[in-house]
């Protein structure tokens, strides 16, 4: 009998191009000065599923699942303004409303859950909505130095959500696999 392969993927939002250079230029930061290129493995997001992994064999449904889905969803702006952290590691620009983006996640997880075979202990089922830009191999040391750097820097932007993302691992980094479209877009 063969294992059955799997990949990883998670799905997010992910803003237009000039906003991800912005953050990538962040992050970049934070891998020259703090030794942290972590969150250099995947594009500028926000999570609205944390990742999992899933059979080929699911692949089609989830992405037909997705794309029925995001055909129903309302376009909407997301700000994010200033720094925040989740002590000791994590680094993250800050979303400033997360209202839309846990109704979003709320309709979301039924069709996972339901309509794609996803686990139910892989279903993420409280969000944080953020943009990281350190995680994980940020030291504690490093942490506390950019922590008290980046605690009171300024940072403002905006973007319209018109779609969501689902992102493949493919050994080392996170590609977009693919995008779908809020309705009327």
């Amino acid at each position: 009998m063969s294992a059955q392969k799997t990949n990883l993927y998670f799905i997010a939002l992910i803003p237009h191009m000039e906003l991800r250079g912005k953050i990538e230029v962040l992050k970049k930061e934070m891998k020259e000065r703090f030794n942290a290129k972590h969150a250099l493995k995947s594009p500028a997001h926000i999570t609205l599923q944390m990742p999992f992994r899933s059979s080929n064999k699911i692949e089609q449904s989830l992405i037909k699942t997705l794309g029925e889905f995001a055909a129903l969803q309302d376009s909407f702006k997301i700000s994010i303004s200033g720094f925040d952290c989740f002590k000791p590691r994590v680094i993250f620009v800050k979303v400033s409303d997360h209202t839309p983006i846990i109704a979003l996640h709320a309709k979301l997880i039924p069709d996972l859950s339901t309509k794609v075979e996803i686990g139910k202990k892989e279903i993420s089922q409280n969000i944080h909505p953020h943009m990281t830009i350190a995680t994980r191999d940020l030291s504690t040391q490093n942490f506390n130095k950019a922590w008290g750097e980046f605690k009171n820097r300024e940072f403002e932007a905006s973007f319209l959500c018109k779609s969501l993302f689902l992102l493949k691992h493919n050994g080392k980094f996170w590609d977009i696999f693919q995008e779908f479209d809020f309705k009327n877009q």
